[in-house]
């Protein structure tokens, strides 16, 4: 339970406290989902966060909750809550596009494994959320016709962020307190700081990826986007295990929340770069800062840490994902090049310019990056950071009709989010406050490879910092 000033978004537990008293029913629930999904789209601008539902599939899922509610035999925590589930992974019956309008010409016939599991928690998938043009870029602005832009529901003249863009929007409007969604350079966590709300990104290998459209095999990590820590921990712990199917995290040990609700931070040691840590707008540093000294006066101590060759960590980290990337779409590139939004065009024409060598460099880079890292770690539990360097970007007319393409904002966006996708740590962000013009500012946390635990438990603490969670200015209550 967290103590709440005023607004604050419907988590898990409110859901669960409406379906155990009988206030409302998952079928409930549902038609108010469904009736908001029309609204949202209707209104002006439309918020376009799901991007394909189905109302008999909605259904199905809730009347089965319901009866399970009603037989006192549920499946999960997750029983009878709404999430949905980037367009990057398979989720039967939906159609798979990934962002784009040539992929997915069928409806899907199988689920991703993370779709399997929601569903065998018990969860209602209310859709697949938009996304980025094959998880190109960080503003989430996809102009094509079966996308459109999504809004961030603070301000719904700026960007949501991306790639996982409709994700993150679609928790802050309230439409569902889960989104899942896959970052290989921010693309959870960016979209969940533009929005004001929860990201995790676990550690490469952490949560199945299989099923979802291999784009990045060696950067890319799935999370969870919610309203609050807690709802994050529920969902990494029902999704956090071992795929046969996906040979990348099999060796992983046991996922746990040790030590998550423990009273205060005594005895964890917190890494910072302060070099790395000011490089971010001056609204954005004084928050930050403002959350270390709450960390601190909990119990953590704060220890100086360089992290060396950031630079060179960071153009590695561009040119494994974009290699990766070039790879796997050569055919689309050459088959579907005019179907592609110009941004997606311009990153994989640049992608072709990097060579064998420079992708074997880059590589040479991650294992010293590693090791770097691996150092660090004996000294520190983990390493702080601010979430994003600004606030979300304004979205202009000429964007609408033809899309965003600014490599300067991708870059900087991207500051504080390479160091996990390319050595596969893994990392939380959350929402602490807000700038002058009202939008999100959020923390990062990072934590040694398979220590989620500890980042849930100092990300509950960094939710005691915030004082207020500001309403976003489009916001349903679905249990009203």
């Amino acid at each position: 339970d967290s103590p709440s000033n005023g607004f604050s978004f419907k988590g898990i537990k409110d859901y669960l406290d409406c379906y155990r008293s009988g206030k409302l029913t998952p079928s409930q629930v549902a038609k108010n989902i469904i009736a908001v999904l029309e609204d949202c789209d209707k209104s002006t601008p439309p918020l376009r966060a799901i991007v394909q539902w189905d109302q008999e599939q909605i259904m199905l899922m809730a009347e089965a909750s319901t009866a399970r509610y009603r037989n006192k035999c549920t499946l999960s925590y997750l029983d009878g809550i709404p999430v949905c589930l980037k367009e990057e992974f398979k989720v039967v019956p939906y159609h798979h596009r990934v962002g784009t309008v040539y992929l997915g010409t069928e409806p899907e016939t199988e689920d991703a494994t993370v779709a399997k599991k929601l569903r065998k928690a018990g969860a209602v998938i209310i859709g697949v959320s938009n996304m980025h043009e094959l998880g190109t870029g960080t503003t989430g602005c996809n102009p094509n016709r079966y996308h459109k832009i999504p809004r961030n529901p603070y301000k719904p003249n700026h960007f949501t962020g991306g790639s996982s863009s409709g994700s993150a929007a679609a928790v802050a409007a309230g439409l569902c307190p889960v989104a899942i969604g896959t970052d290989g350079g921010g693309s959870v966590r960016i979209p969940a700081s533009f929005c004001g709300v929860v990201g995790l990104k676990g550690t490469f290998g952490r949560i199945s990826a299989h099923g979802s459209l291999p784009l990045s095999y060696s950067t890319v990590s799935v999370g969870p986007i919610c309203a609050s820590v807690a709802d994050a921990a529920i969902v990494y712990s029902i999704l956090a295990e071992p795929d046969p199917l996906y040979p990348y995290g099999l060796k992983q040990p046991k996922a746990t929340l040790s030590d998550m609700c423990a009273p205060d931070l005594k005895g964890l040691k917190l890494g910072v770069d302060w070099t790395f840590f000011k490089a971010c707008d001056a609204e954005v540093l004084s928050i930050c800062e403002k959350a270390v000294e709450h960390l601190q006066s909990l119990g953590a101590s704060v220890v100086e840490i360089p992290l060396p060759e950031l630079e060179e960590m960071r153009v590695a980290h561009v040119i494994c994902i974009l290699s990766e990337m070039r790879d796997f779409l050569q055919p689309d590139f050459n088959k579907h090049f005019q179907e592609m939004n110009l941004e997606t065009r311009a990153n994989l024409a640049l992608a072709s310019q990097f060579t064998a060598l420079d992708y074997i460099t880059a590589n040479r880079q991650r294992t010293r990056s590693m090791r770097f890292l691996r150092d660090i770690f004996t000294t520190v539990n983990c390493i702080l950071t601010p979430g994003v360097p600004s606030t979300a970007p304004r979205i202009y007319e000429s964007d609408l009709l033809t899309g965003s393409s600014d490599s300067s904002f991708t870059v900087r966006s991207m500051r504080f989010m390479q160091l996990g996708n390319f050595t596969g740590i893994p990392g939380i962000v959350v929402p602490i406050g807000y700038s002058t013009a009202g939008l999100p500012i959020s923390f990062q946390v990072m934590a040694k490879w398979w220590d989620e635990a500890v980042l849930l438990r100092i990300g509950l603490k960094l939710e005691q910092f915030r004082y207020q969670t500001k309403k976003p200015s489009i916001y349903y209550d679905i249990l009203a």
